[in-house]
């Protein structure tokens, strides 16, 4: 936006916006019907068409993401005369009974299993998730949307890198680089121009997060790629989405054309060219360099480092990548200040971080909580324990380039990076509760058989190394082969390996030896 004048415009933007919220809604009570990847897997689109035709003439429906409770879906929340929201829980398109009751009910009762699980989070990058409308930048902007980015454009591109370095935000897709330090490098290079990306391939099993992001909050992610990209000066933005998450390319896609139509984007905002890239496919794709390769044309697999993307990325120019939840937290670091981020966390580590909770337990979804949390409290307090007759066994932690946990573990606190020695981090975010309906074998098994279909093949070591530990945890439970050479194997391979997959692919196994020796027929 215009130097002269950034705040104005803003308030022109936000008072339109208001005035077709309320020309859109009268009087009428609010009907929002949460649609993510999730809910549209048992019904929840065609649950919105029946909604609407049942009650848009007395209500106002709208669409919105799912706030994370995804075992709860799909989900309605229904504005009663009190103004407060009742939330109905895996509504059918052909029940729509409990729709009517709310809208008529004075205030709401009692609340839902959801209302305690969304309640008791503390939310910063999910913040009105689900809630407000997906499809529409109106109430974004009424709720002080783009006023981080606006307030970046007064402050300058240094200030804003300095807001970010005080607040120890680190990134979020599982290496947690601080991403003040990123950015400066980026601008520190002497270039004729640089690139901005935001990593959105998300291909691990058992995480869930940007997506939810992207289809429940796009402009909060497009509000932090700005400012990102003001930050570093660059000529650029690239949305890379992966290819099978269709509903969240849609949303990012119709809300990039919203900030353009308001002016947001363009030259009257920040004069920047902005668009989407869908993913190549693959675990691996989430590696910066390989996400690089893939963007130029080239095969899947990684680059050596140094250089590294931020001295020359994308095109040989220096290039910033981020996640998707890293840029989330952006606007509120600009809004509210660094202070008030840095003074959420642990002490040491800063902030809050999702985690995408599933497995065997009763409430699977989304939890966003601040560092120092505790496995048992996201498994038990808010996941509400192991689902069933089932008794917890194992935790999968990070997904296959982490590894798993026994229960004398679970009051471990989630921190950046290394969680234990034997290899176990929080990477992602991605928490799998196990029960005894699998066994430590099977559960090691499948993660290194996971990590070995998704090599790309250009390193030796993690090419032959993979399938070889695989076949040899089969050797070891069968007394072909022993402890020592898997676990040398296994340290062989990520020490001897290009890219992050590589690196952490026998970390599973280190972690399985570990805590699970006599499980899998390790000797002693």
């Amino acid at each position: 936006m215009e130097d002269r004048e950034p705040n104005s415009r803003l308030d022109v933007l936000t008072e339109s916006a208001l005035q077709r919220l309320e020309a859109s809604r009268g009087q009428k009570p609010r009907i929002v019907v949460q649609i993510g990847h999730c809910g549209a897997s048992v019904g929840a689109v065609e649950l919105a068409d029946a909604v609407r035709s049942q009650f848009s003439g007395r209500a106002s429906v709208t669409v919105a993401g799912c706030d994370g409770a995804c075992f709860a879906a799909p989900s309605v929340l229904v504005e009663c005369r009190s103004g407060d929201f009742i939330r109905l829980e895996r509504v059918r398109a052909d029940s729509l009974r409990q729709v009517g009751i709310a809208l008529r009910a004075e205030s709401a009762s009692e609340p839902s299993s959801a209302d305690g699980f969304i309640g008791s989070q503390r939310r910063i990058a999910l913040e009105g998730c689900g809630l407000l409308d997906a499809e529409s930048i109106d109430e974004y902007l009424a709720e002080g949307g783009y006023s981080a980015f606006v307030r970046s454009l007064s402050i300058g591109p240094e200030a804003v890198i300095d807001q970010v370095k005080q607040s120890r935000l680190r990134g979020r897709g599982g290496a947690y680089f601080p991403a003040g330090i990123k950015w400066e490098s980026a601008r520190n290079v002497t270039a004729s121009r640089r690139s901005m990306i935001v990593n959105c391939e998300e291909g691990e099993p058992g995480l869930f997060k940007d997506r939810h992001l992207m289809e429940g909050v796009p402009h909060r992610i497009i509000e932090g790629a700005l400012i990102a990209a003001f930050a570093v000066d660059s000529a650029d933005i690239v949305f890379y989405i992966n290819a099978e998450a269709n509903l969240s390319a849609e949303r990012m896609a119709r809300a990039i054309s919203q900030a353009e139509d308001a002016g947001i984007i363009g030259p009257d905002g920040i004069d920047i060219h902005v668009e989407i890239r869908r993913g190549a496919g693959g675990y691996v794709c989430g590696d910066e360099t390989t996400l690089l390769n893939t963007l130029e044309g080239y095969r899947r697999e990684p680059r050596l480092k140094p250089p590294f993307p931020t001295e020359s990325g994308l095109w040989g120019y220096p290039t910033v990548i981020n996640n998707a939840e890293t840029l989330a937290n952006i606007p509120y670091i600009l809004s509210r200040g660094a202070d008030a981020f840095s003074n959420i966390g642990d002490g040491q580590d800063t902030g809050t971080k999702i985690l995408s909770l599933s497995g065997a337990v009763r409430r699977a979804g989304l939890v966003e909580t601040p560092f120092g949390t505790t496995l048992r409290e996201a498994i038990f307090t808010y996941g509400g324990g192991i689902v069933g007759s089932g008794r917890l066994t194992a935790v999968g932690v990070g997904g296959p380039s982490s590894g798993v946990f026994p229960p004398s573990m679970l009051d471990t606190p989630i921190k950046p990076g290394f969680l234990h020695e034997s290899g176990v981090m929080l990477g992602a975010g991605g928490v799998v509760a196990i029960d005894d309906s699998l066994t430590a074998l099977e559960a090691v098994r499948n993660l290194a058989q996971y990590n070995a279909d998704e090599s790309c093949g250009k390193c030796t070591p993690c090419r032959e190394g993979t399938p070889r530990m695989v076949e040899m945890l089969d050797d070891l439970a069968a007394s072909r082969a022993t402890a020592i050479e898997l676990k040398s194997l296994a340290r062989l391979v990520n020490t001897a390996s290009l890219c992050g997959l590589g690196q952490a692919a026998g970390n599973p196994i280190l972690s399985g030896l570990h805590f699970f020796a006599e499980e899998l027929g390790a000797e002693g």
